[in-house]
């Protein structure tokens, strides 16, 4: 017997033939005996209509008590249709909804973008165990929460996503299947590239990142609470059958590999490239970079500007990187002189917070200007940043920046 969370979307739910599929796939793991908590979003575009509605007829003067409570609506009518379908296939089953008294998702009292209390929703949860050992499968809203004092809260867009993780984690199931239109993860869009093919898993490090840059499979918070004993998959809705393989989720690594700081431990070489006009020469990074992979040198990171080209090299094999480079340098016409730096240190951050943390680059820059530690590079994407410090302050920053990063 496996406990199982499986969570349905809006569009594998749309219509009353789709609801029917999804509610017979769970009846179908159900009578192989297994355990069944089923996680629903609102009913395709509800919710997109429901903001529409309220803004065209309220606009900016609904308080955020009254906008949760409207889009909590869509949640709840998914969830009694969801249940109702289920005993209309011959077994009991029971909606949980924030109103009733086994609701196991607590959170502070943000209305709109509601933070997990991870302890209270863990204790709460037992609830929803005392009814899958009667035999009935519980039909959980996605994407609502309450808070201490009993008012409805909302996580935030793709946050049914996150009540299924969510609840995977609290009871200790066997495997989360999140259904959607999709038929798994895809080598890219199938609607850019007709070629894409479907991969058979991914790891978590992977999906956090397609997620936060615009793949709309899975909401990149979901995945903080992905439990790496937990099996996790991406199928579509299409054949009806939650034991369809789509894509598995492998991963975490570790625990705490969502959010970490790293200094490496080897100082790094920094060499400056310098012609005119660099940015619009085409393939001239890529023969730049070809040079060094054809010599098993490594590069830590590279930036350009309208006249220079910046690698950054890991000593060791920075004066062969300074010599190979030079030779290109003295024969391509666009390019006039080179130089390496003095050592730097290298510290990267990663945490899926970034992407919704303004100002976060300030933040990290702020303790290290107040310390007098100059910053010789920064990058950054929407889940990590990488900081170059001179070498003789990178212990310093790292337990300055570390400190910043714990806090968010």
């Amino acid at each position: 017997m496996e406990l199982i969370v499986a969570k349905f979307g809006g569009t594998s739910i749309g219509n009353g033939e789709r609801l029917k599929k999804a509610a017979q796939s769970v009846v179908n793991e159900y009578m192989k005996g297994n355990k069944i908590v089923v996680v629903v979003s609102a009913i395709n575009k509800t919710t997109d209509e429901l903001i529409k509605i309220t803004d065209e007829a309220i606009g900016e003067n609904i308080t955020d008590r009254q906008m949760a409570e409207i889009l909590s609506m869509g949640e709840m009518t998914s969830v009694r249709v969801f249940s109702s379908v289920i005993e209309s296939l011959g077994v009991k089953s029971v909606y949980i909804d924030p109103f009733n008294e086994s609701w196991p998702v607590i959170t502070d009292s943000n209305l709109l973008d509601a933070k997990i209390n991870f302890k209270e929703t863990e204790d709460k949860s037992k609830d929803l165990l005392n009814i899958l050992d009667q035999g009935i499968i519980p039909v959980v809203c996605g994407f609502l929460g309450k808070n201490s004092q009993g008012k409805i809260t909302t996580l935030g867009r793709g946050g049914s996503d996150i009540t299924a993780f969510l609840l995977g984690h609290c009871l200790g199931a066997n495997e989360v299947v999140i259904v959607t239109d999709v038929y798994g993860v895809m080598s890219t869009d199938p609607r850019k590239i007709k070629s894409a093919k479907k991969l058979d898993k991914i790891s978590v490090e992977e999906m956090r990142d397609l997620a936060t840059h615009g793949a709309q499979v899975l909401h990149p918070h979901a995945l903080k609470y992905k439990d790496p004993m937990i099996s996790a998959k991406i199928i579509s809705f299409e054949k009806g059958d939650l034991s369809d393989p789509g894509t598995v989720i492998v991963g975490p690594v570790e625990k705490d590999i969502m959010k970490c700081t790293y200094l490496n431990p080897n100082p790094i070489s920094v060499i400056a490239i310098v012609g005119e006009n660099l940015l619009i020469k085409p393939g001239l990074i890529a023969t730049v970079t070809n040079i060094l992979a054809d010599n098993d040198i490594n590069i830590f990171g590279i930036s350009a500007g309208q006249n220079s080209i910046t690698l950054f090299i890991n000593k060791k094999h920075g004066l062969e990187a300074h010599r190979l480079l030079h030779e290109l340098v003295i024969s391509h016409k666009d390019l006039s002189s080179l130089s390496i730096g003095n050592e730097v240190a290298m510290i990267t951050l990663i945490s899926p917070d970034f992407i919704e943390t303004p100002g976060i680059i300030s933040e990290i820059a702020n303790p290290l200007r107040k310390n007098n530690i100059n910053i010789v590079e920064i990058t950054s994407s929407q889940t990590a940043i990488v900081v170059f410090i001179d070498f003789e302050d990178g212990k310093k920053a790292y337990e300055l920046i570390r400190r910043v990063i714990d806090d968010i």
